[in-house]
């Protein structure tokens, strides 16, 4: 099975984004799970991810973890694990790990990811994923937060929407406090397959998505290519 994620910087539903990760599944219609877990499970959220999908060929689904054992007789595992494609959504990261690690969703996650179930999302979506970035989840200033290391490396989303993302991640790199990674402009996507980079994809010419490391003779901020434009 291929090992796929697809992440973007804003997290914001896009119609092109989603089409884009339903079509990776292979699948003619397949099941798309949004995991609204970062904001709260907020309703006007949940309602923009119906209201993309009904312009995609896709089931879609929404996990909720705001459950209770009399009501819900599937595990998070099984639910997760009849997916096709996961699509996380933006909010408060620190939170968001802290309630998937007491409920085993991120062991249920990294066993489908293994398994071939696409994963992906923006924002919160987006940094969970890799080992670790700066987050606003904490209160006075953006701050480290670590993921869930299925892409061994660093993350920055809104890299050119927040003034400070930008300065903050390359000084983060430079003292050491974050390893080499991956940035995305806010509609800027990247599609890696087995951990390695596929492609990046945007929504326009403004975006793009880099990969920002150190070598011997200074600090280098690489533009991907190809920048596909999708819509």
């Amino acid at each position: 099975m291929k090992k796929q994620l697809f992440i973007y910087g804003s997290g914001r539903h896009s119609v092109p984004f989603l089409k884009y990760m339903a079509e990776a599944t292979g699948k003619k219609k397949p099941n798309l799970c949004f995991i609204p877990t970062a904001s709260g499970e907020d309703q006007e959220y949940i309602d923009s991810f119906y209201q993309v999908c009904s312009q995609i060929n896709v089931t879609p689904h929404v996990l909720s973890v705001w459950i209770n054992s009399y009501d819900q007789k599937e595990s998070f595992e099984e639910i997760i694990s009849n997916m096709d494609a996961i699509v996380v959504g933006g909010g408060n990261t620190l939170n968001m790990l802290a309630i998937w690690k007491a409920q085993g969703i991120d062991i249920a996650l990294k066993k489908a990811y293994d398994n071939g179930v696409v994963m992906g999302g923006g924002s919160a979506g987006s940094l969970c994923w890799f080992n670790g970035g700066t987050t606003d989840s904490r209160p006075k200033k953006l701050s480290i937060v670590e993921g869930m290391s299925f892409i061994d490396k660093s993350h920055c989303p809104h890299y050119n929407s927040e003034k400070s993302r930008r300065p903050l991640y390359h000084n983060n790199i430079i003292s050491g406090e974050l390893t080499d990674g991956y940035a995305c402009d806010d509609r800027s996507a990247i599609h890696f397959i087995d951990d390695k980079v596929h492609t990046s994809v945007s929504l326009d010419l403004d975006n793009n998505s880099y990969y920002v490391y150190l070598k011997e003779d200074g600090f280098i901020e690489e533009e991907l290519i190809p920048n596909s434009i999708i819509s």
